[in-house]
């Protein structure tokens, strides 16, 4: 059992899923049921949707039939046997046109419930010794909104109790971290209806975290040899067709808009508008690499249905950088690239990382010759840094190969970030050249890079890495200074002073609340530093410092505490 696949074990469980569905809900028809990525769905066209407490009755029948040993009965159709068999299901008889004539059909049985599936399964339902059904969602008949919504009902299984359990746990910390419900509590953000679906509203305290954010960025960039740009966020449609974005991108981007008799369009990317600065005057190779940087807000279609908070969005802020290089150039400049992007992600605390190399997919554009140079110096980039990865082959954008860097947060989960990816069709496409040291003029290479992916994703990621209590340099509200009696008020005032004047984000609790209120709300604000001031400390000048990482940590001048934080800092 210890040897088995969680993918066929998944994939059983939702046929005994089904099987327990028909035999409490005999007049349901059947779609799919599939294993994904952590657990398994099965597909129902019911007359009404399943309840709570439906999933209980449901549990109870898959422990029955697990129990029993249930086997898995496989066997081989005809086309002609299958629709015989599948006449009464709609769903399956649609499945089955889609198979050529000849084609082997496989049908597997388990207590007497027949489903159309390629298999494999395990050999009996006693195998199944850990499972959970989890929720009901509405979905589409093959994910299509014109056709009918089917009841969806999600599961998952483990090879243990044991994992089970700790999975479950896992959920339930990730709950507690969800970005949503933690942006709402500290008043960070919001997505406001009146506005429309996708786009997030910025609230004074997620503003400011986002500056701090955006100013370390630029900081760091200018360090590293970067220009900062500024671009629009529209521009006339044929700018796209020009890119390419009108072929391969249509369907996520908005309707264009019409403004003195020209169509205009809201940007999806920036990096067309990078390439019409390049192309404002010759280049030359002394300027070689150019690398231009820019938070560019985009915009992008996408359907309502995977819109979640910042995680997905209709408009969001892209930390996107293009770098134009010389071919000789590319191998240093992706180890450049590689280094500043763990040196970034260092400063938020993130250290475990996944880096995936995607090759040439099957419809591509350029010559052999240069996508295997671009792919050669990836190679040799990442292994001259000592960085392990995997190949995604195949996985590569149209118009060159790229790296994928996933980053892993406190509860383990892996979120997606950066891409570095090598483009040969833009500067094709544009035309963009640069004069060489032979007079000449030469094809620039281009690099396509974010390092956060999106601001508002990355800032949704950072919320529940986190769980909401920023660091110290991070913080809106670094310092609480909360007084004991209305006597300490004017004390307090004067310490609020001072650390404001420092540099220090602080906010004094004066209100007429007890101390223990006081101390409360500070902490559901998750503010990293409290002061609390009574008639003793006022009397010997100090403060008595309260951290969230460390608690109670005794009495401090001011002059004491500042010189502590800034060390921290």
């Amino acid at each position: 059992m210890e040897n088995i696949d969680l993918s066929m074990l998944r994939h059983s469980c939702s046929h005994v899923m089904a099987a327990a569905v028909k035999k409490l809900f005999g007049d349901v028809k059947i779609a799919i049921g599939p294993s994904i990525e952590n657990g398994f769905y099965y597909d129902f066209d019911a007359e009404r949707p399943f309840t709570p407490e439906d999933l209980e009755l449901i549990t109870k029948e898959m422990k029955k039939i697990i129990k029993s040993r249930a086997p898995f009965i496989r066997r081989e159709v005809t086309k002609a046997e299958a629709l015989s068999l599948f006449k009464d299901e709609p769903y399956k008889l649609e499945l089955l046109e889609a198979i050529a004539e000849g084609e082997t059909i496989s049908t597997y049985e388990v207590d007497g419930f027949l489903d159309l599936c390629r298999g494999p399964h395990v050999d009996h339902a006693g195998r199944i010794k850990a499972f959970k059904l989890m929720n009901v969602a509405g979905a589409y008949w093959r994910g299509d909104e014109k056709n009918k919504m089917l009841s969806r009902i999600y599961g998952t299984a483990f090879a243990s109790k044991d994992e089970l359990n700790e999975y479950l746990q896992r959920l339930e910390e990730a709950e507690r971290r969800d970005h949503r419900k933690l942006g709402r509590e500290l008043d960070l953000f919001s997505i406001q209806e009146e506005a429309g679906p996708g786009l997030v509203f910025w609230h004074p305290k997620g503003a400011l975290i986002r500056k701090l954010i955006e100013d370390y960025w630029k900081t760091e960039h200018l360090k590293n040899g970067y220009e900062l740009v500024v671009t629009p966020h529209i521009a006339l449609r044929d700018l796209w067709k020009t890119s390419g974005h009108l072929d391969f991108y249509t369907e996520n981007m908005f309707s264009p808009m019409e403004i003195d008799d020209a169509d205009y369009q809201l940007k999806p990317m920036n990096c067309p508008f990078h390439l019409l600065i390049y192309k404002s005057r010759v280049r030359s190779y002394r300027e070689m690499p150019i690398r231009w940087a820019e938070m560019g807000t985009v915009y992008r279609y996408e359907k309502s249905g995977v819109l979640h908070g910042l995680m997905r969005a209709r408009g969001f802020t892209q930390d996107d950088a293009h770098i134009l290089c010389t071919r000789e150039q590319l191998h240093s400049e992706i180890q450049r690239i590689m280094s500043f992007i763990f040196m970034i992600f260092r400063k938020f605390d993130f250290t475990e990382y996944e880096i995936f190399l995607s090759t040439r997919p099957e419809k591509s554009v350029g010559s052999d010759e240069i996508w295997d140079e671009a792919t050669g110096a990836i190679r040799t980039a990442l292994e001259t840094e000592g960085l392990s990865y995997q190949i995604d082959d195949g996985g590569g954008a149209f118009y060159g190969p790229k790296i994928d860097v996933k980053i892993k947060d406190a509860i383990g989960r892996m979120w997606q970030c950066s891409t570095v990816q090598i483009d040969f069709n833009e500067p094709e496409r544009f035309d963009i050249t640069y004069v060489g040291q032979d007079g000449e003029h030469h094809r620039p290479i281009m690099i396509h890079r974010a390092l956060f992916g999106s601001l508002e994703r990355f800032f949704g990621i950072l919320i529940e890495n986190y769980a909401g209590a920023f660091p110290l340099w991070l913080s809106p509200v670094q310092i609480a200074i909360c007084p004991i009696t209305d006597n300490n008020t004017g004390y307090c005032k004067n310490v609020f002073d001072t650390l404001t004047q420092e540099g220090f984000r602080c906010s004094l609790y004066d209100m007429n609340e007890p101390l223990k209120a006081k101390i409360k709300a500070a902490e559901l604000e998750k503010i990293p530093c409290m002061l609390i001031v009574g008639d003793r400390d006022m009397e010997a000048g100090k403060v008595s410092v309260r951290t969230r990482k460390d608690g109670d940590k005794g009495a401090f001048t001011v002059e004491e505490l500042i010189a502590q934080l800034k060390q921290e800092l």
